[in-house]
């Protein structure tokens, strides 16, 4: 990556971010965060210069920098990310840590944050602005659509699919084959057997509605 990048958001994710960017020698040019308390702090010296929608620094998105989008809340993050595709025409950049096994012929869109020892096996396919969290395994032909949140140590197994804005908690495994249903909620620790309906949450071994 030529382009210094600009970090959408401030807080734990943005900071995850940074450190990713700084073990690829990436060079941050700086935050842009909601909350004006942050403005003209630092963070690892990189320093939060305004708010996401300020036009003074978003001219530069797509021509002097690139842009990473590390906000947790969906709804957030999607009006975040309209923003730079209807404003400056451009896709968020990847932050992949260096730690993270990504195979080759592996499917990755735009926008995604993959943390340390995560894991992404061939013929995996990964959406846009997704999260895989440390330890996380997308396994061989498995599909995560766009928005997904895969928490630590989590096993998206062979040929599952994971619809769009779904949550996957911390430890849960969805064995082979399963589907996951847009915005559906897995809990932490959880076995899914069967499939998720949309917008449900399941928890427990095996996961139940609840």
């Amino acid at each position: 990556m030529q382009n210094p990048v600009l970090i959408f958001g401030a807080g734990t994710l943005g900071k995850i971010a940074l450190d990713i960017f700084n073990r690829n020698n990436v060079l941050v040019y700086g935050f842009l965060d909601d909350d004006k308390k942050l403005h003209n702090t630092e963070i690892g010296e990189i320093v939060v210069l305004g708010e996401t929608d300020d036009d003074g620094f978003l001219k530069i998105v797509g021509q002097k920098t690139e842009a990473f989008v590390a906000v947790g809340n969906t709804k957030v993050k999607k009006k975040v990310v309209e923003i730079l595709n209807e404003r400056r025409h451009v896709m968020p950049v990847n932050a992949i840590h260096d730690r993270a096994a990504v195979s080759e012929n592996a499917i990755i869109g735009h926008g995604n944050l993959v943390m340390a020892n995560a894991t992404i096996n061939p013929f995996a396919k990964i959406g846009n602005h997704c999260i895989l969290h440390s330890g996380a395994v997308v396994d061989t032909e498995a599909k995560v659509a766009d928005y997904v949140n895969i928490g630590t140590g989590a096993m998206i197994n062979t040929g599952s699919e994971i619809a769009e804005g779904a949550f996957i908690g911390s430890g849960a495994i969805v064995v082979t084959g399963i589907k996951v249903g847009k915005n559906a909620r897995v809990g932490a620790g959880s076995v899914v057997i069967e499939d998720v309906p949309d917008n449900a949450t399941v928890f427990g071994n095996p996961a139940k509605k609840v």
